[in-house]
């Protein structure tokens, strides 16, 4: 299973990265946000590499953003694996995206805790990451889906009052069952 879930989860993540960056370009034509250079400032300071007062060299910019992604998007797809597929499985992971993100840039001094910014520029984050999210766990989903139910899933087909394709109901929802 890990080695499925190591090369499916880097072509899911990869894909997630391609659809976060379209809808990042399409955002800041609608805001007038310019480029953030973060990603680079990050790699340069994780690598050793030097560091500009200004603008970050832009194959730093996309080395760290496309490669993280990618990274990242082994985790999803090891969830995906294991039977933790669809929205619910992607909302989970969009926290995940986002604290891969803070740990790195605040353990490098690049960045500041979220807590701290300016609430337009923390939606905006939190929304692109929800949208790489997503677009990791469908294409990890549809790729796991392809080796049959995971072993969540088949425990969940085993155990009276739960759905296999979607795990445990939420108890509101299993109330009214």
């Amino acid at each position: 299973m890990l080695k499925r879930a190591v090369w499916q989860g880097l072509v899911a993540g990869m894909a997630g990265a391609v659809v976060m960056t379209a809808a990042e370009k399409i955002e800041q034509r609608v805001t007038g946000r310019p480029d953030s250079y973060v990603p680079a400032q990050v790699l340069a300071r994780l690598t050793g590499l030097p560091e500009t007062s200004g603008q970050q060299p832009r194959w730093q910019n996309l080395a760290m953003h496309y490669g993280q992604g990618a990274l990242v998007g082994v985790l999803r797809s090891v969830m995906a694996q294991a039977g933790l597929r669809g929205p619910w499985a992607s909302t989970m992971f969009t926290a995940v995206r986002l604290t891969n993100d803070q740990i790195l840039e605040n353990a490098t001094g690049v960045g500041a805790p979220p807590l701290t910014w300016p609430r337009p520029e923390l939606a905006i984050d939190v929304l692109h990451k929800s949208i790489y999210a997503f677009a990791t766990g469908a294409v990890a989903d549809v790729l796991a889906a392809r080796d049959g139910a995971g072993p969540g899933q088949r425990h969940a087909a085993l155990r009276p009052g739960r759905h296999a394709d979607v795990g445990p109901l939420p108890r509101a929802a299993a109330r009214r069952a």
